[in-house]
């Protein structure tokens, strides 16, 4: 899947009067993918074509990201972007769906998780749910100085020295042995200006405010879900790496962890195959009987 195709192939759906972009291909289980900040879906275009061949893949744009809407005067949060997805599968007449989810988008699957939980067998039905590195629990994560400064008072000021270059500085340190590309960077960057994005970075990172206040809801989904749970790894990652999935390993009931060495916090970006290899393997262990 090349970055032309990616957009040309997007299709489109509304919530709360917003166009967002979403792709659809593949057939067999539905498996959500749920994209991280400040990117978008283009973020699994390494893992697309393997994972279609085995599941129907759907993945959103969220709002405020990639090639959706992004409103200015809308109030941005991890809950809304849960009922956001949920909207969104109802809009595809899903009823069930795995996900696979990265950084933002672990919270989001958090939140739908809470929420599956107290509904039990009514509406969307989550089959199970793969972690990629992400803050799964607030007290771990470390937010870097960038997220700092967009999340204080000076947030809408800082939006201004958002670009290219600092995209590039922000990604070299949170990737492991592997960096991105600079054509790569310049793909990443063109989704997240599209539509004036960059003037709403401070609002999406009001993220990290919603975990600290909704944290032990989200502790409580993943420690005592009802469905099987994953999390892949890039240790490397300063923000949510080796010391998550070590906290992981102590406090979630049964620890199904791995880690892929060398890697940091974009591991499908940075070693898409081992991702791959890890999520099949998940996936024939503990699911596919119950699929088939």
């Amino acid at each position: 899947m090349n970055f032309t195709e990616w957009k040309k192939q997007a299709q489109y759906f509304t919530y709360k009067k917003h166009k967002l972009a979403y792709w659809e291909a593949g057939k067999g289980p539905t498996l959500l993918l749920i994209h991280g900040f400040p990117t978008s879906s283009w973020d699994w275009h390494k893992t697309w074509d393997e994972l279609t061949k085995r599941f129907r893949v759907i993945a959103p744009d969220m709002i405020g990201f990639g090639y959706s809407a992004k409103p200015k005067d809308y109030t941005y949060s991890i809950t809304d972007q849960a009922r956001l997805h949920e909207a969104f599968v109802a809009h595809l007449g899903v009823s069930a769906a795995h996900m696979l989810v990265h950084d933002y988008g672990v919270s989001v699957a958090q939140e739908m998780l809470a929420a599956f939980s107290q509904r039990g067998a009514q509406g969307f039905q989550i089959l199970s749910c793969c972690f990629l590195n992400g803050g799964l629990f607030p007290e771990l994560h470390r937010a870097r100085m960038v997220q700092k400064l967009l999340n204080s008072p000076i947030g809408a000021i800082f939006n201004r020295f958002l670009n290219k270059g600092s995209l590039r500085r922000s990604f070299d340190k949170v990737y492991g042995d592997k960096k991105a590309t600079q054509k790569e960077i310049d793909q990443f960057f063109q989704l997240c200006a599209y539509n004036e994005g960059t003037k709403i970075t401070h609002k999406l990172i009001k993220y990290i405010d919603d975990r600290r206040a909704n944290g032990s809801r989200w502790k409580k989904a993943i420690v005592e879900a009802s469905v099987p749970i994953k999390i892949i790894n890039g240790p490397m990652d300063p923000v949510s790496g080796r010391h998550l999935a070590t906290y992981c390993q102590k406090i979630l009931p049964n620890p199904d962890i791995t880690i892929l060495e060398g890697v940091g916090h974009y591991p499908h970006d940075e070693a898409p195959e081992a991702v791959l290899n890890a999520y099949f393997e998940f996936y024939e262990r503990k699911i596919e009987r119950i699929d088939t």
